[in-house]
């Protein structure tokens, strides 16, 4: 596996919003700042670097968030792949506040929103953010309201396609009356997670992306009788391409050798996406809107 060009490329590909073809493994930036998610990293520069090695591995689909530093990762990201090469989804968040290290406060007001859109734009240095989540809900905001500002973003061809993050299956519901839900990100890994979620995704055809996917390094303690081939976090990896075709991992890491570990991984987790696929290519779908709820019996 360590010869392979494009190892991230055995993990298969998706299309987000039936239209936007990710290969299903991606990378979590979160882990590119400081201590406690704030501020810069201790080495900007092998930040950068290590983002230039996940796009030379395949991987196509980066995911990150305006509260990452907050700010940091956007701006690495920019700094070290644009002009960005063909094909490669940056997914970035808003909605969270940071007022320090290791503290997450919700904000969902409507001018808030509006302006966390228009800074990734700048930061990221693009015209249309390929999928933009609204990071969390926040409970003092119809969910309504912050669910228009991203609505009123795509409609003016700031963002393509709208996601949610740490989300039930009744806010997805709510949501899919504003706006078409092409992604969910929620916790999940082989030892937690709701698969109620998962399974509303599958039916409906959104991508559902698995935030800490190896439980934020649990998973990458050595187990008993683990085959010495596949390392730990391979398998927590393999696990999560192998439990859906709609599931698309991002681990993150600061650590070069770890990154090629985890992009490693999607070879032991290729599935086929339909009877007799070769798991290189899933069949387009359309995702949840308002006028999918009739079918839901």
């Amino acid at each position: 596996m360590r010869g392979t060009r494009n190892p991230a490329h055995a993990s298969g590909q998706y299309l987000i919003g039936g239209d936007l073809p990710v290969y299903r493994l991606g990378y979590g930036t979160m882990q590119l700042t400081g201590p406690g998610h704030w501020y810069h990293p201790a080495d900007p520069d092998a930040a950068k670097h290590l983002l230039r090695r996940a796009v030379e591995l395949g991987i196509n689909h980066l995911d990150t968030a305006d509260a990452y530093g907050p700010q940091t990762v956007e701006h690495l990201v920019r700094k070290a792949l644009h002009p960005y090469p063909p094909g490669l989804v940056i997914a970035t968040k808003g909605g969270l506040t940071r007022p320090g290290p290791n503290r997450w406060e919700p904000v969902g007001r409507p001018a808030y929103l509006r302006q966390c859109i228009e800074m990734s734009l700048r930061r990221l240095a693009v015209e249309r953010i390929d999928l933009y989540y609204l990071h969390r809900v926040d409970p003092l905001t119809p969910l309504a309201e912050q669910l228009g500002v991203l609505a009123d973003a795509q409609q003016t061809g700031k963002i393509r396609h709208i996601g949610l993050s740490k989300i039930t299956v009744a806010q997805i519901k709510e949501a899919a009356c504003i706006a078409p839900i092409a992604a969910v990100q929620n916790r999940y890994n082989r030892t937690e997670g709701e698969d109620d979620v998962l399974s509303y995704c599958e039916k409906y055809g959104i991508a559902f992306v698995p935030y800490k996917p190896l439980a934020a390094g649990a998973l990458c303690r050595p187990e008993r009788a683990h085959d010495a081939a596949v390392t730990p976090a391979q398998a927590a990896i393999a696990y999560l391409l192998d439990k859906s075709p709609n599931m698309l991992p991002i681990p993150g890491t600061s650590d070069p050798a770890h990154l090629e570990d985890n992009t490693n991984a999607a070879a032991l987790g290729a599935r086929p996406t339909t009877p007799g696929d070769s798991g290189t290519a899933m069949k387009p779908v359309v995702p949840l809107h308002a006028t999918d709820e009739g079918k839901d019996p």
